[in-house]
């Protein structure tokens, strides 16, 4: 595929959802097709024109609706879309049924490629955190900040609480489970999934508890689920695997973009320790930690998210201030012709005398 190829929007029936996805007051939902690849794109329009491109990248399990609440305080300074990676929220499975962390990051690039629309902020969550940092490592082109909230990288020993999530990736062990399972409903599973993931779920309102309980039977519902989950779970496994320059953390290293880590101290997937092993690796990071959030901080706290990204995005762009008027200034002392200065009086500006 040229990398100039535009994505079409346009409704795909390849495998249709039981029920209508949610779209939040101010949000669009749009489908993108790509040779071999649908993806389901979700974005709220920016409160002026020009602003810069950011793109959300969810977590296993997860979809484009993780973002929302975050989205909303950061239209004021982004243009943001976020992906349902291939097999959530509404995309389709891939074509080729790759649901590695080389396969998710691929999906990525191939959209920004074909909108044209980086390089962005790339923001991702937990399995979309090593999908985005996968990406920056490899096309610093397409983006301009990495933001991670709760990143999946290698955690070895990973903490007790984190070990059955890693055991979908062994084979038969999702079966067993959804027998185990069976008798729990929507509101019982949602339940589950909130206890493992939100610091204190008992701060999630009524309204937004009705809302995800209504997602997880159209979840359900999806013939390939269940099968999404398992593959991209042993993708993330596998990941952790790797060693030499295939290493998630050596890809960390390679990130050449201004970074904000993102980690909750009640998170009981990704440890509040690998704060420490990541803000090394990344070369120009900076720390946020929420004391009480968990594994998803930008729905737990989305404003102090939103804050972090602020700082961020300000930083970013007095660096680039910076640099470009110190540039001009070089420029100008090496006759850039990028630089306009004024004649001295009584030259042609050249510097020759005149008369």
């Amino acid at each position: 595929m040229s990398s100039t190829e535009q994505p079409v929007s346009r409704i795909v029936s390849a495998v249709p959802p039981a029920r209508p996805v949610r779209v939040g007051a101010g949000e669009r939902l749009r489908t993108v097709r790509l040779s071999g690849l649908t993806l389901t794109v979700r974005s709220r329009p920016p409160i002026r024109d020009g602003l810069p491109p950011a793109l959300y990248v969810h977590g296993l399990g997860g979809s484009s609706q993780n973002w929302s609440l975050l989205m909303e305080p950061l239209a004021e300074r982004v243009d943001g879309e976020a992906l349902d990676l291939p097999g959530f929220g509404d995309s389709p499975p891939p074509d080729d049924g790759d649901y590695s962390i080389p396969g998710h990051a691929r999906a990525v690039i191939r959209y920004l490629d074909a909108s044209g629309r980086g390089p962005v902020h790339l923001v991702g969550n937990s399995l979309g955190g090593a999908v985005s940092t996968r990406v920056a490592a490899l096309r610093p082109d397409l983006v301009r900040t990495l933001t991670l909230v709760s990143p999946a990288l290698p955690e070895l020993p990973p903490q007790i609480t984190a070990v059955p999530t890693g055991l979908l990736a062994v084979p038969g062990v999702t079966r067993l489970f959804t027998r185990l399972t069976r008798d729990w409903d929507a509101e019982r599973r949602t339940r589950e999934a909130m206890a493992l993931t939100y610091g204190n779920p008992s701060q999630v309102s009524p309204e937004n508890f009705a809302l995800a309980v209504e997602e997880f039977k159209r979840k359900l519902a999806l013939p390939y689920f269940w099968d999404s989950l398992t593959r991209s779970a042993r993708g993330l496994v596998d990941s952790y695997t790797l060693g030499g320059q295939h290493s998630m953390w050596r890809q960390a290293e390679r990130v050449l973009a201004p970074t904000l880590l993102v980690y909750g101290m009640r998170d009981q997937l990704v440890s509040y320790r690998m704060a420490q092993r990541a803000g090394a690796a990344f070369r120009d990071s900076r720390l946020l930690t929420l004391v009480d959030a968990g594994h998803v901080a930008m729905m737990e706290y989305p404003e102090a998210v939103a804050q972090g990204m602020r700082e961020l995005l300000d930083d970013v762009t007095g660096r680039e201030g910076r640099a470009g008027r110190e540039g001009r200034e070089d420029g100008g002392r090496r006759g850039d012709p990028g630089r306009r200065t004024a004649p001295v009086p009584g030259t042609d500006g050249s510097g020759a005398a005149r008369g």
